[in-house]
C-alpha cells in the first residue's frame, strides 16, 4: 500500500504542550513540531499537513506571548510575506478567466503606470519581482503602507531602479500594491475584498487580508526578533547599512508598520497583501492543498497550475537579498540552500514545489508532485530571510515522511 492511500486514522496528540490531530503515522513530524518547543525556542506555533486533499495532521502548541495564555486551535496571528501567494492568486483568477494578460503591460489595466521608465512593465514583471521597483526612493511617511492611494501614486510616479524584466530584486512590500492595484482596477475590488470573495470565502479558509474586528480576539501578537551581534554580519543586513540601496531603503523607508502597526488594530485592518494576511497554519496548509490537488475548487487547471513552480525569475544575487533567489509568478521556489556561517536560513523542498516565506520563519507550499498542502506559522519571529531551523525542520521530516531522498542535490526528491 502507498503512503498516500494509507487510511489510518486521526488519533489526538499526546506531545506535552501540544494539541491538536494526525495521522499515526505522521507521528515524526508530530514530535519535530514539540521538538521546536523543546530546543529551539519556539513561544506558540501551529502545523498542519494536507495530502490528497484532506487533513493528516493539524496541531499547535505554546502560549500566545511570553507572559499570555495557551495557543488554541483557532489562534490566528500575521503571516507576513506568506501572504504574498494569497495576492498572487488573486491577480491568477482573473488571468484564468481571460480579464487580464499576464504579458501584457501594466498600463493596459492601470494607465498612470506607465511613465518615467515603467511603460513596458508587464504583469509577470510585477508577480516574479523583476519589476524593478523593489522599495521607493522618496521618503515615506510613518503610516505609509496603511495609505493605499499614497502608495499607488508613489509607485506609479517614481522611475524604476532598472530597466524592468532586467534584474530579479525581491519586492518585499511593493509587491502587494502594485498586484493588487491591478485587481482593484480591473474587479472594482480591493485585493482584500477580491480574496474573501473569490478565495476564501470559496475554500472555506480563516484567512484574512484586512481583519475583520471581529476576529481581533483570536489574535497572537507578534513577537520581534532580536538578533545576535554575530548575526547582523550578514550580506543583507551590511547592505541595510549603506544609503540609499535597495536593503537601506527596504527597511528604513517603509513606515513604521512592522514596528508599530502589526500589532495594532488600524495595522491588522488595514489591507497591505504583502504582508499583512492573518491566518494559521491551517488556513495556509487548506489554501495550498487546493492548488496541489488541481486547483478545481477555483475554477484552475492543473496545467495552469504547473506554470507556478516553474522559475521566471533566478539569480545568483538577489538586489534585496544580496542571496541568490528563484521565483515562479507569485511565489517563491526551492532556494536549494542550508544555514550557513552567513545566516541561519534556507527554503528547502521539492523540486516541484512553490509557496512563500513569511518574515520570522512562516511557510505555506504546494506541492502537487506529493499533492501535499503544507502550512507552519508561529509569532516568535526567527532569523534570517528564509526559514530557520524550526521551519526547516518540519519540512524536512515531512519529505522524509513522504519517502523521499535527502537533500544532496538542493532539494528533496523522490
Amino acid at each position: 500500500m502507498s503512503i498516500m492511500s494509507k487510511t489510518s486514522d486521526l488519533q489526538e496528540v499526546s506531545e506535552p504542550g501540544v494539541s491538536g490531530i494526525c495521522r499515526d503515522d505522521l507521528r515524526p513530524v508530530a514530535e519535530a513540531f514539540a521538538e521546536n518547543f523543546r530546543s529551539r525556542g519556539e513561544l506558540g506555533a501551529s502545523l498542519c499537513i494536507h495530502l490528497d486533499g484532506e487533513p493528516v495532521l493539524d496541531l499547535w502548541g505554546g502560549q500566545t506571548s511570553p507572559d499570555g495564555g495557551a495557543w488554541q486551535k483557532d489562534t490566528i496571528h500575521v503571516i507576513f510575506s506568506c501572504t504574498k501567494p494569497a495576492t498572487a492568486l488573486c491577480l491568477h483568477l482573473l488571468a484564468a478567466r481571460g480579464e487580464v494578460d499576464l504579458d501584457a503591460p501594466v498600463a493596459t489595466y492601470w494607465p498612470e503606470y506607465a511613465q518615467n521608465g515603467k511603460e513596458s512593465t508587464t504583469l509577470h514583471m510585477l508577480l516574479d519581482h523583476s519589476a524593478g521597483q523593489p522599495a521607493l526612493r522618496t521618503p515615506l511617511k510613518p503610516d505609509c503602507l496603511t495609505d493605499w492611494s499614497y502608495m499607488v501614486e508613489h509607485l506609479q510616479q517614481e522611475e524604476p531602479f532598472w530597466t524592468p524584466g532586467t534584474q530579479v530584486s525581491y519586492h518585499a512590500v511593493t509587491f502587494g500594491f502594485l498586484v493588487g492595484e491591478v485587481v482593484r482596477r480591473v474587479s472594482g475590488k480591493s485585493l482584500g475584498q477580491f480574496f474573501h470573495d473569490e478565495i476564501a470565502t470559496p475554500l472555506g479558509l480563516d484567512f484574512s487580508i484586512g481583519l475583520p474586528e471581529k476576529d481581533e480576539d483570536r489574535v497572537a501578537p507578534v513577537i520581534p526578533h532580536r538578533p545576535s551581534k554575530e548575526a547582523q554580519d550578514t550580506p543583507f543586513l551590511k547592505a541595510a547599512k549603506t544609503r540609499d540601496t535597495v536593503p537601506n531603503l527596504f527597511v528604513f523607508n517603509s513606515g513604521d508598520w512592522a514596528i508599530k502597526g502589526v500589532n495594532s488594530r488600524e495595522g491588522r485592518a488595514a489591507e497591505i497583501p504583502a504582508a499583512n494576511g492573518v491566518t494559521n497554519a491551517r488556513g495556509l496548509s487548506k489554501l495550498f492543498s487546493t492548488l496541489a490537488t488541481g486547483g478545481a475548487a477555483l475554477g484552475l487547471d492543473p496545467d495552469y497550475i504547473a506554470s507556478f513552480s516553474q522559475a521566471s525569475a533566478a539569480t545568483h544575487r538577489d538586489a534585496t537579498f544580496i542571496a541568490p533567489s528563484r521565483f515562479g509568478p507569485g511565489f517563491m521556489l526551492n532556494m536549494g540552500r542550508r544555514p550557513t556561517p552567513e545566516g541561519p536560513e534556507s527554503l528547502i523542498m521539492g523540486l516541484k514545489a512553490f509557496g512563500h516565506v513569511g518574515m520570522g520563519g512562516s511557510l505555506g507550499f504546494a506541492d502537487p508532485e506529493c499533492r501535499l498542502g503544507f502550512g507552519y506559522s508561529m509569532n516568535k519571529l526567527g532569523g534570517g530571510l528564509l526559514l530557520n531551523p524550526r521551519g526547516q525542520s518540519l519540512v524536512d521530516a515531512t519529505y522524509r515522511y513522504l519517502g523521499y531522498r535527502n537533500d544532496t542535490y538542493g532539494y528533496w526528491a523522490r
